[in-house]
């Protein structure tokens, strides 16, 4: 068979595959608890400072 050429079975094989559900894993919602802490880091001026500054190299 060449590349590209249709192969009926392999289509169906695939149909059929896709088409059933399998309904065994957990579907619990995961809940997480806990907090979150980020830094903001740098102003806007002080980011664009930076960038024209990689800019320029």
């Amino acid at each position: 068979m060449s590349m590209g050429a249709y192969d009926e079975d392999e289509h169906e094989r695939r149909e059929q595959k896709a088409s059933t559900v399998d309904a065994a894993f957990d579907d619990e919602r995961t809940n997480y608890e806990g907090s979150i802490e980020y830094d903001s880091g740098d102003s806007a001026e002080a980011l664009l400072d930076q960038f024209k500054q990689m800019q320029s190299q």
